[in-house]
């Protein structure tokens, strides 16, 4: 979808500058039950999944989990009293915190399995590129909105992607290539809606289709390795399965099995043998989806994914509502963000989609996902709440 910055243009903070209480009664109800929803369901999930993880705590992740969701529902309501006028503002500050919560990984982040993204804060295990994806995007929509005028040059193009590329240098970097192709998405959602010319799309899209090919079998055929082994075996892993079942293609296999096992109504939570006895590798995390499918069967996956295009549906709402170019920018870049989180996550389980760590939003056991999820619903709810007043008559 395309906006015509012409007519969604408003003078500065017109719309913004709306009471607490009349930005309240402007929420969009319907996708802050669907958000709702989806934490208890999600909470739900994962108190069968985990429920043999940590012996002699049935409940050790759901209620870390519930704790996050908590803090989450917080940063939810202070995200929708904030204007994203201040976003605007500020764009380059909130860049700017982006940046650095990429480069303290480096600093003071533990390898894990050869990976630096996590930060122990006490107890607290705390992601910064999680945060960074919403950062992200409303960096580069302020960016743009402050060239909307310029729009149609390759110029600005180029620079709100020289931008993007340095926080998705440093992502990729951490290794995380999912977190990486999370951010390229959300930019390219981020240019779309902004209304750039379509060769500049085409343009773009076929440099990042060349992009990939060259990382992953042009380079490599000449020598020149750019990602880590295991990297491109999960890249390349789910066009054959059966390539290597007992090694690199393992996870993928158990999480198919788990899938197909779950059939209509799922074997319940003491009898999914895939994830009570971790023949399913990551079950909580990255293979989530398999172990709640396994679990909860046909139905129980089908609710999931309806409450998931719930939210994509209202979300694509908050675009057409909002009361200028930047809104709709940060709306379609965390709407497109969250599809295709969604979309690869459960591809991936499937065996349709590349493994690459990708959460599973409000479902995957993490604590920075939850909360950096819901504070983006409550940046759609700002959007939504300071839109134009024709949407609410």
């Amino acid at each position: 979808m395309i906006v015509d910055a012409g007519r969604q243009r408003v003078a500065f903070g017109t719309r913004d500058r709306v009471e607490l209480g009349a930005v309240a009664g402007r929420l969009d109800v319907v996708l802050m039950l669907a958000a709702a929803a989806l934490v208890g369901y999600g909470l739900w999930a994962v108190s069968g999944i985990t429920r043999f993880d940590v012996s002699g705590d049935p409940g050790y992740y759901v209620v870390r989990q519930s704790i996050a969701a908590a803090l989450g529902a917080i940063g939810l309501v202070v995200a929708i009293a904030i204007p994203p006028s201040f976003y605007r503002r500020y764009w380059r500050a909130v860049y700017g915190t982006a940046l650095v919560l990429m480069v303290v990984v480096y600093a003071f982040a533990e390898a894990v399995r050869g990976s630096k993204r996590w930060i122990d804060i006490g107890p607290i295990q705390f992601q910064p590129s999680e945060f960074g994806k919403l950062l992200f995007v409303l960096a580069i929509a302020g960016f743009l909105a402050e060239r909307n005028r310029q729009l149609g040059l390759f110029r600005t193009v180029l620079g709100a992607i020289a931008l993007g590329v340095v926080p998705m240098l440093l992502v990729f970097l951490q290794p995380d290539l999912g977190t990486a192709l999370v951010y390229m998405a959300a930019l390219a959602a981020v240019l779309f809606v902004a209304g750039i010319r379509w060769l500049h799309l085409a343009l773009l899209a076929a440099l990042a289709a060349t992009l990939v090919a060259s990382v992953v079998w042009i380079l490599p055929s000449a020598g020149i390795e750019v990602l880590k082994p295991y990297q491109t075996a999960r890249l390349t892993g789910f066009t054959n399965p059966d390539a290597d079942p007992a090694g690199l293609t393992y996870n993928l296999n158990q999480s198919i099995t788990a899938v197909g096992a779950g059939g209509i109504d799922g074997r319940g939570v003491g009898e999914a043998s895939q994830t009570r006895f971790d023949y399913l590798p990551e079950h909580a995390t990255d293979f989530v989806f398999a172990s709640f499918a396994e679990q909860r069967g046909f139905f129980g996956a089908a609710i999931l994914l309806l409450l998931y295009l719930l939210v994509v549906w209202r979300g694509l709402r908050v675009i057409t509502v909002a009361g200028d170019v930047y809104g709709a920018m940060v709306a379609g870049g965390i709407v497109f963000a969250f599809l295709f989180q969604v979309f690869v996550n459960v591809g991936m389980t499937m065996g349709i989609a590349p493994v690459t760590g990708i959460p599973l939003p409000f479902v995957t056991v993490g604590g920075s996902s939850m909360v950096a999820n819901l504070v983006a619903i409550g940046v759609l709810q700002a959007i939504h709440a300071r839109g134009r007043p024709d949407a609410f008559r």
